[in-house]
This record gives C-alpha cells, structure tokens and sequence, in this order.
C-alpha cells in the first residue's frame, strides 16, 4: 500500500514539474522578436574618451588596488565610466552616444583591463540602442579586440567584435582618447 501511494505522489509531482517548466519556458516563432528579417554587417567607427582628471571626469575610481601589494600594473583597480562617444577625436566633435559600464585591472604582468561596457547611441536611427562589450584589454597592444556580445533595441541578438587603438594618451591628467571599429551583426 505504501509504494502505491508513493508511486501516486511522484506522479503528481513529476506532472507539477512538468506544469512548472511548461509555463516558464516556451517555443516562439521567429518572426515575433523580428528574427525574419535578413541580417545585417554594421561598423561604427568612434572616439572614446576616458576623463579622468578634472571636476567632471567621465571615469571615476570605485575600488583602489591594494596598497599590500606592489605593482605597477594597477591590478585590483575599477573604475566605473560614463565616457563620451564622439565621431573625432576632439572631445567637441559630436556625439554620438556613451560608453557606460566599467573596466578593472585584471592582469598582474601587465596593463590588462576587463572591459565590460554599454554603447548607448544617442544619435539618428540608433539612439536608445546599445551594443554590450566584455572582454580583455591589453592596454599597451597597438590594436586590442573585444568581443560584442549582445545589446538592445536595433541591436538586439547582436554579435560581433571591437577593435580599440590609443589615439592619444596625457600621462600626466592620465585622460586618454581611445578609436573604436566596431563590426557587429544585427537584424
């Protein structure tokens, strides 16, 4: 009697499993999220400026490397960036949008950054649209790639990569003006 109510309950709960999951997660039709359209290669080309010097920096330093240790590449720092995107590398050309997020120093040996930042457009068609990056940073390469990896609005299901290269650094104010090519996939 006691494996017949057993068998009985794991009935019941294996169906309420099944009621759960079936709820929670559901087969879509493509052309509901705009999937049907055919997808398009972008490149955007930009200026990023990391300002931080001044009374209104764009990159601000949230948590300080470890006074214990000592390096020289700044590891353990994080900065969180609010950063103009422009289209020159004059920070009064017009802009085109801000790269918001943060980046930290990841690498003991060198000057590598983690770079995990939204692209948010302010101007044309693109404005309200972001394109998401996250990845690894080796400062002092000439040319640096990070991957995309999503975004939203017209950049939704967004894939693709940046490539970064200094185009002027003041070691003294420690701003930095930075190009981006970004290639991104779209519908």
């Amino acid at each position: 009697m006691a494996s017949i109510h057993f068998l009985t309950f794991f009935f019941f709960l294996l169906l309420s499993f099944t009621t759960i999951t079936s709820d929670f997660v559901r087969p879509i039709d493509r052309k509901s999220l705009g999937l049907h359209k055919k997808e398009k290669l972008s490149h955007f080309k930009f200026y990023w400026h990391d300002i931080v010097s001044g009374k209104n920096p764009s990159s601000i330093m949230v948590v300080a490397p470890p006074m214990k240790l000592n390096t020289t590449t700044g590891f353990g720092l994080v900065r969180m960036i609010d950063n103009p995107l422009t289209l020159g590398p004059e920070l009064s050309s017009k802009l085109v949008g801000k790269s918001q997020g943060f980046y930290a120093s990841a690498c003991q040996d060198e000057v590598g950054l983690l770079m995990s930042m939204n692209l948010a457009f302010v101007e044309g068609k693109y404005n309200g649209s972001s394109i998401t990056i996250l990845g690894r940073n080796p400062v002092y390469d000439k040319v640096r790639e990070m991957p995309v990896i999503g975004g939203s609005g017209l950049f939704r299901f967004a894939r693709g990569y940046a490539q970064a290269s200094t185009y002027s650094f003041d070691p003294k104010s420690g701003d930095a003006v930075v190009e981006y090519n970004v290639y991104v996939f779209h519908y």
